[in-house]
């Protein structure tokens, strides 16, 4: 049975492969103009090739040379073109729909019609679905179409594919192999039940999946370090399956004044909350927040370094979250490696996709593929079916 190829567009330090790569996907290459991200990348997948370059300066062509490969011949086309001129985080008055940050999807587009994978699968800010009337995601269904793909696109919901994790993104899954592509019906919920697709589990929280991590003060850490407690549910468990020792379980020094406004704080507590003489004078309304012991972490963003940028301070102790509890909201595996300075890595977390939701796609990617052992061609994950593989 034949191992699915892969290419990574805008793959930044390749949150997208790494679920594939858990799934027994093959990663041929890694492309992006992030050059420390691209490190990550190459020491997590040390058989792919990395291209530094800008996307829209790039001949697919000449990549598909240094791969030997002819159109048709890649399984998946997978990426995440940048987005910040559709984000939510930028005030309405700026977002304009000829923004160059709202270009880069043509790109994709122009590297799926060069190299005709049979797979496609792009990542966006979950306001590309409607923004604009909408007419963002029908331009790339449409594109996609006119290459004889047929096409699934929707809005999914980290949590509900068990990233502990409240962040919501937009995935356009795309095949050409005369099978349907269906994105994957969630396997978790705000409570658990019974579906047709069958048990879905309650929604992980940030706490269960950080809680067997060691204890550290503000400050605190080296690496490697030993893993202190066992695995204490299924979610960590997976998260240490390949691992033998933690990297990256460093706190990042709070100051004076940053460390007594969280420490006036309980879990779960935040801007708000702090006591008038040391509140700042402005900021976001989860600045300086606290996790607490039964929430799903809010989105990570690429700014968690900064008690000021959100709610990233630990629930427990009183600091932040060290980038190997971040990676693990993000659902990275102990196993992966980050590179670079604390907020290079920083960055590289936030910017990602979590590995979980591409891992919960990939059976449907198998299925499209023709890639599935032959007792279960039969099965695929359905969204108006039971049987699953």
């Amino acid at each position: 049975m034949k191992t699915p190829t892969v290419i990574d567009l805008f793959c930044g330090c390749g949150g997208m492969s790494w679920g594939l790569h858990q799934a027994g996907f093959k990663i041929l290459a890694g492309i992006d103009n992030w050059n420390r991200a691209l490190q990550t990348f190459q020491h997590n997948h040390p058989e792919a090739k990395i291209v530094e370059a800008d996307i829209a300066n790039l001949n697919p062509q000449s990549v598909m040379d240094s791969l030997d490969l002819a159109p048709g011949d890649l399984d998946c086309l997978i990426g995440g073109p940048p987005c910040q001129g559709f984000s939510k985080n930028v005030p309405a008055a700026y977002r304009f729909l000829e923004d160059s940050r709202n270009q880069l999807f043509r790109d994709f587009l122009r590297f799926v019609d060069e190299m005709q994978p049979k797979i496609v699968v792009m990542e966006n800010v979950a306001e590309i679905y409607n923004a604009y009337g909408g007419i963002v995601r029908q331009e790339i269904i449409d594109s996609l179409r006119k290459l004889d793909y047929e096409v699934d696109v929707d809005n999914l919901f980290a949590p509900d594919y068990g990233v502990p994790q409240r962040r919501r993104r937009c995935f356009f899954f795309a095949s050409r192999t005369g099978l349907f592509p269906l994105l994957s019906p969630p396997t978790f919920g705000k409570v658990a039940s019974t579906t047709l697709f069958g048990q879905v589990q309650p929604h992980r929280s940030a706490w269960s999946a950080i809680s067997d991590l060691p204890i550290l003060q503000n400050g605190e850490g080296y690496e490697p370090m030993d893993y202190e407690l066992p695995a204490l549910n299924g979610y960590q468990i997976l998260m240490r399956s390949n691992s033998n020792a933690l990297y990256d379980h460093v706190t990042r020094k709070l100051n004076t004044k940053q460390y007594t406004r969280i420490a006036s704080l309980e879990p779960g507590q935040g801007l708000k909350n702090l006591p008038k003489e040391i509140r700042p004078k402005s900021g976001y309304s989860g600045a300086y927040g606290r996790l607490d012991f039964e929430m799903v972490a809010p989105t990570i963003t690429r700014w968690f370094f900064h008690p000021g940028s959100g709610r990233f301070c630990h629930p427990r102790e009183v600091r932040l979250l060290t980038i190997r509890e971040a990676g693990r909201l993000q659902s990275f595996s102990d196993d992966f490696i980050f590179t670079g300075t604390y907020i290079e890595k920083s960055h590289q977390v936030g910017n990602a996709v979590p590995p979980l939701i591409m891992q919960s796609m990939a059976v449907n990617i198998k299925v499209c593929l023709g890639a599935l052992p032959e007792e279960a061609r039969q099965y695929r994950v359905l969204k108006d079916a039971p049987a699953q593989y």
